[in-house]
């Protein structure tokens, strides 16, 4: 269990913090209009403040515990990316390599002109595309949730990177070299199943699986006992439920925990399906702000990692100037992207108070974090509530946050 220290002795203001607890029950929790949430909040390498309200699994009654396990969806894409550049750091390849020299069934994709599923006309791209579209969500994939193309209807007609019994990594691979990128690789940052084929290179370039690599990279060195791709029974009575807001303004479930879709998969998506506590993702926030490294354990290199962080868009863009279609897990104003990794590049233009620097992202149901190297912050706040642009928690939690600041 997290140990704490007082707000204070970390510079922070704990009736401010105190605010978090009463915005999440009056304004979410108590009108039912999510299930309950936990709410970390450390500074300078120390958890200062853990709020947890509200049920894990209504119809059941089960109060949320610290020890909850989440589907954390699109927050599994920092730590797939961040696992691709440790096969960087050891030689294994190069940014600007072109994806196919890994899956060479992609040499010839083209990029969609004129059509639709099953008849597609195409063009050449300008150029192949790299491991670094792929890191920026620059390579022209989409995702099949987008519904603004002919492309992402394709996706949704053959579920691709949709998990079905059997379906793997591999079947989704195959699927992607019979379909036409949206644009050349570069043009645009277009939110995507991208870290899904990262998942898959991990698995190419290492010889491992890409459960063991995360394992034996990641989450055993750093202690996170309870991420992974599947429920473990034994762990099946910590796992919340998963609810969706409909039409009708209604939290629903969309998936039980005690009789989850998430058991025996074999498609292991680096790009959302992990499942992890507030704890593990704690450690992974940490090892981030210390600059790689936790308890004098060492997973990627400083320079690596502040390569990572920084903005990649050319020219210092903005997601405003660089990105298309309606969705993403950021905002898009003052916001830049990196290498797994959106940042704040302008927090007037972004309307939030966060610093310059600091970085983040969130997955579907809701969960987010964010690490702030100039003021020593890390963030995280867990629930479960799909989609993940229902209630803008993010903006809310920063206001709140950043005004604890002493």
């Amino acid at each position: 269990m997290l140990q704490l220290v007082t707000p204070e002795s970390v510079g922070l203001d704990s009736g401010q913090l105190a605010r978090v607890t009463e915005h999440l029950g009056k304004r979410y929790v108590g009108p039912g209009k999510i299930p309950g949430s936990i709410t970390l909040v450390a500074r300078r390498g120390q958890a200062c403040f853990l709020d947890i309200q509200g049920q894990r699994d209504v119809a059941r009654g089960t109060p949320m515990t610290e020890d909850s396990i989440f589907r954390i969806y699109s927050m599994s894409k920092p730590i797939t990316s961040l696992a691709l550049m440790t096969l960087h750091e050891r030689g294994l390849f190069s940014l600007d390599d072109p994806v196919h020299r890994f899956i060479p069934a992609w040499r010839n994709l083209g990029v969609w002109t004129a059509g639709s599923y099953p008849l597609f006309a195409t063009a050449p791209p300008k150029r192949p595309m790299t491991i670094r579209d792929l890191l920026m969500h620059t390579s022209g994939l989409t995702y099949d949730f987008l519904r603004a193309t002919n492309i992402d209807y394709a996706y949704r007609k053959l579920q691709v990177g949709n998990p079905q019994p059997g379906y793997t990594l591999q079947h989704m691979i195959d699927q992607l070299a019979q379909l036409p990128l949206e644009f050349s690789p570069g043009e645009r940052w277009n939110y995507s199943l991208a870290t899904d084929v990262l998942g898959y290179l991990v698995e190419v370039i290492s010889g491992q699986s890409l459960p063991d690599y995360l394992r034996a990279t990641i989450f055993e060195p750093l202690g996170m006992v309870d991420t992974s791709f599947n429920i473990e029974p034994d762990k099946a009575v910590r796992f919340a439920s998963c609810y969706e807001r409909n039409l009708k303004k209604e939290m629903v479930l969309n998936d039980d925990g005690q009789d989850s879709r998430f058991t025996n998969r074999s498609f292991f998506s680096g790009g959302g399906g992990l499942l992890s506590t507030v704890g593990d993702y704690y450690r992974f926030c940490q090892m981030l702000l210390a600059g790689g490294t936790v308890d004098g354990v060492r997973i990627i290199g400083s320079r690596t990692l502040d390569f990572m962080t920084r903005n990649h868009l050319p020219g210092g863009a903005d997601m405003v100037e660089f990105a298309t279609g309606g969705f993403s897990e950021s905002e898009y104003a003052g916001v830049g992207f990196g290498l797994g990794f959106a940042m704040k590049v302008d927090p007037v233009r972004n309307g939030y108070p966060g610093s310059t620097g600091s970085y983040f992202w969130g997955g579907l149901a809701s969960t987010l974090f964010w690490v702030d190297p100039v003021e020593e912050l890390v963030v995280i706040f867990m629930t479960q509530l799909m989609p993940s642009r229902t209630f803008n928690f993010r903006g809310q939690l920063e206001n709140i946050v950043y005004g604890a600041l002493r």
